[in-house]
């Protein structure tokens, strides 16, 4: 450790830094030229902190504070944030934005790696560069008609379905926000109705893409479904895309590299894009995605903005959103007149981005009286209180609260045992995967007790105990396994589940395109067993049924975006494995992650776009 900072290992051995933290400040010191206190520190919290999801520091949050050290030392007191910054500016590693140094100092006290101040910086541009084009022109008696027939009335609510679809065929740029079962994926289907039926017989190069292979496959598998019961000519069902695609696919992703072969050199060759499940992709890889994007190609986001964000750093679609301001008068002006429908006017921020952005707010899945419908409000309102008495209520069968005396290896017992019955009878391999994909265990960390790992292997002994399967084989009959790596030469991706058969030798995978691939277990990239996943590794799935289980002790990692995913994965039941006190503590903490993006794209001194 270089002289004068060796205060950092004290840090590191009460697991606030990493090694990787601490080699990279004794980088910028060896750079630097002076083993500076304030810049080690500095340097291994941003190191750290982008470790942890956020894509800058804000030093001002660790100022003046007691950092903790064990031994004969004592605490080491962090410079206030003005002598902080100061020194910080003097150094020649840390540049102001717009330059070339290998960290970013902003005039907000606002530290970031040199790589992600560029991310944020290209992603703000580009975005607001899309919310400032001029509206697509459009015949408005046809356009009324189009979206009347495609969205016929349904009571005297706003259908926001219909001003969402409106606003994407206006807006070079929409990003559509809503919650499970609020229509997201009906909408855009009827959007891509509406963009062909304008077309004039010409063709549209549309690609629809999602973050994960699975979310990919249910992204295609609900247009298919959707697009036959639509009132539209059989040329526009037939020019309709039915394949999605992973977003590295549809970059073309390379092998152990950050880079693409599309970018601002070889751009994409699109005219409308749609990307599902926005909320799981990170600041790094949307900056690449606007980058290959066209000029003049259409953007559609669609996402869960009080989802969980990406486990990458950044929070992007959660900062696109911003805090739904509302429309431009104008612009609500223009909607009421295409749509029939009443639409208020909003107030305050002045960005452009405001007429690309709707919350979709009726959810066609949970019901009034939904006891998960009405927990997962309470759980983003970070009402506690609400979650519990819900709970506590039996007349809503959908939510439970596992029991002190109750263990949740029970419950994964007779979860999995219709699965393991029917893998026993020899049932088809598509059943198979059906029938694996409707129940699952969800964990809020990996690690620890109550962990994905630990579960997995506690569910495995329970099974063997049952009779169900022979845990002495690594490869046992139905064992369902996890892709933890891309592998793009057999085309499976981060996330991908498939299940073992003996009776083939081989995992079998329901792949993108909707059929079944096998692949022989020595040539699987790195997996793991998937009866437990964690939260994140779920997001992009639904299943029927599914138990969330938190931790023993409050850990930071919980907090109510986290309840409220692992919740809204269930279509008809959730079982939630956890103390009072644990669940409470959950609920009522909320996650923030820092970046300047929101700032970059509603602050009200944005006047024009930043340097793309």
């Amino acid at each position: 450790m270089m002289q004068g900072i060796e205060f950092l290992t004290r840090l590191r051995e009460q697991r606030r830094l990493t090694d990787l933290d601490i080699h990279f400040a004794a980088l910028m010191c060896r750079l630097a030229g002076e083993a500076s206190e304030e810049l080690a520190l500095a340097a291994a919290l941003v190191s750290n902190s982008r470790g942890e999801g956020h894509v800058c520091l804000v030093l001002e949050d660790y100022a003046g504070k007691d950092l903790a050290a064990p031994g004969n030392a004592g605490p080491y007191r962090t410079p206030g944030a003005a002598d902080w910054l100061v020194l910080l500016r003097r150094l020649p590693v840390v540049g102001a934005p717009g330059e070339f140094r290998p960290l970013i100092l902003d005039d907000r006290g606002r530290l970031y790696l040199h790589r992600y101040w560029c991310y944020e910086r290209t992603l703000a541009g580009r975005l607001l560069c899309l919310a400032r084009m001029p509206d697509f022109p459009w015949d408005e008696a046809s356009a009324r008609s189009a979206l009347s027939r495609l969205f016929p009335n349904a009571g005297d609510e706003t259908r926001w379905q219909k001003l969402a679809a409106a606003t994407a065929l206006l807006r070079p740029l929409s990003v559509i926000s809503g919650g499970p079962g609020t229509g997201k994926t009906s909408t855009v289907v009827r959007i891509l109705a509406l963009l062909l039926e304008g077309a004039d017989g010409n063709s549209l190069d549309i690609a629809m893409a999602a973050p994960t292979g699975k979310a990919a496959l249910r992204l295609q598998e609900s247009v298919r479904r959707i697009k036959r019961g639509l009132p539209v000519e059989s040329s526009v069902l037939e020019a309709m895309p039915e394949e999605a695609t992973t977003l590295h696919r549809l970059l073309g992703g390379r092998p152990d590299s950050i880079h693409f072969r599309h970018n601002r050199e070889n751009l994409l060759p699109l005219d409308v894009l749609i990307l599902d499940e926005a909320s799981m992709v990170d600041m790094a890889l949307m900056a690449k995605l606007l980058q290959a994007l066209p000029a003049h190609a259409r953007l559609i986001l669609l996402g869960d903005r009080d989802q969980l964000a990406s486990v990458e750093a950044g929070a992007v679609l959660g900062d696109v959103c911003g805090s739904l301001p509302g429309f431009s008068r104008a612009f609500s002006g223009q909607l009421q007149r295409l749509t029939g429908e009443i639409v208020p006017a909003g107030e305050g921020t002045g960005s452009p981005l405001r007429d690309s952005v709707v919350a979709l707010r009726h959810s066609f899945r949970f019901g009034g009286e939904s006891g998960i419908g009405r927990m997962a409000q309470a759980a983003n309102r970070g009402d506690a209180g609400r979650c519990l008495e819900l709970l506590s209520d039996e007349s809503r069968p959908d939510i439970r609260l596992l029991g002190g005396s109750e263990d949740y290896l029970d419950w994964a017992v007779a979860a999995y045992r219709g699965y393991f019955e029917a893998v026993a009878k020899g049932s088809p391999v598509e059943a198979l995967l059906r029938e694996f994909g409707q129940i699952r265990l969800l964990c809020a960390v990996r690690r620890g007790p109550r962990g994905a790992v630990e579960a997995n292997r506690l569910i495995e002994q329970s099974l063997e105990g049952a009779g169900l399967l022979d845990a002495g084989r690594d490869w046992y009959d139905g064992r369902p396994v996890m892709i933890l790596r891309n592998d793009y030469n057999l085309r499976l991706f981060n996330g991908d589940i498939g299940i073992f058969l003996r009776e083939r030798e081989q995992v079998c995978f329901t792949g993108v395109d909707g059929e079944v691939r096998c692949v022989a277990p020595s040539r699987l990239p790195e997996h793991e067993t998937a009866f437990a996943l964690t939260v994140h590794k779920s997001q992009g799935s639904e299943f029927d049924r599914l138990l969330l289980l938190l931790p023993d002790r409050d850990t930071p990692l919980l907090s109510r975006e986290l309840i409220y995913t692992g919740m809204t994965r269930a279509r008809q039941q959730v079982t939630i494995a956890a103390t009072e006190a644990v669940l409470r503590s959950s609920v009522e903490r909320s996650l923030n992650r820092m970046s300047g993006l929101r700032e970059a794209l509603w602050g009200d001194a944005v006047q024009g776009p930043p340097d793309p």
